[in-house]
């Protein structure tokens, strides 16, 4: 305690967002909380994005989960990918703010907690190894190992691997995005034991069109999974 209060007047907690000080570590000050768009109310029982209207608790699908077949079984997001979400989502992914890893696990974990099977295998989205040098690690990988540590569920963080690197699918359609990530991510043979016939919880940092997450549930199910959830920390969401 002694050490951890000498830290603070050496190093005083933050504001992850705007860098003002706040009473304690890995938070958000009073104004960037209020302005970070937080995923509550009716959501997409596939996605997570937030819906109008409806009852809570109810079952629920947007447009998009209407319109494509997901693979997987249900989703949920913490963020809407926009203001506050976004900045933070491209501060973890970009800038090496890995302090937000801990909070935003936190925030996912909440949203997750209709969907949560306690027989789980926690496990991220994939990148190529050429792209994980680059960048240098993996923030899907650091979110589903917060993840475990917050629900004490398993996690296998080279579960799933990219058997080729894709085009940066920033600006790409819906159906582009899904044409490029086919049949390029696979569960390896030495990890397939791991989550047959159990089911696995999908970690990712961003959902657009959800082409990613679903060439990565489809690898999941192909090897004896026996369903897939998905958690995000933001959802990128149509305005109203």
């Amino acid at each position: 305690m002694a050490l951890q209060t000498l830290m603070h007047m050496i190093y005083p907690p933050r504001c992850l967002n705007c860098g003002e000080m706040v009473e304690s570590d890995f938070g958000l000050c009073g104004p960037c909380w209020r302005d970070t768009p937080f995923i509550g109310g009716v959501v997409c029982d596939l996605c997570g994005t937030p819906l109008p209207g409806g009852e809570i608790g109810e079952i629920a699908h947007c447009d998009d989960c209407l319109a494509i077949a997901r693979p997987w079984t249900r989703g949920r997001a913490a963020l809407v990918y926009d203001g506050t979400g976004r900045r933070l989502v491209l501060a973890l992914k970009h800038d090496d703010r890995h302090e937000i890893v801990q909070p935003a696990a936190r925030w996912m974990v909440q949203a997750a907690r209709p969907i949560l099977d306690p027989d789980s295998v926690i496990a991220p989205v994939p990148l190529h190894w050429t792209r994980l040098l680059q960048r240098r690690f993996n923030q899907s990988a650091l979110l589903a190992r917060a993840i475990s540590r917050e629900t004490g569920l398993p996690h296998c963080p080279d579960l799933l691997r990219r058997m080729k690197r894709t085009e940066v699918l920033d600006g790409k359609g819906r159906d582009q995005r899904f044409a490029a990530l086919s049949a390029t991510i696979k569960v390896p043979w030495t990890r397939a034991e791991l989550i047959r016939n159990r089911a696995v919880l999908l970690v990712d940092d961003v959902m657009t069109s959800g082409a990613t997450l679903a060439a990565c549930a489809d690898a999941c199910l192909a090897a004896g999974a026996t369903q897939v959830c998905v958690i995000v920390m933001a959802r990128v969401a149509k305005r109203p």
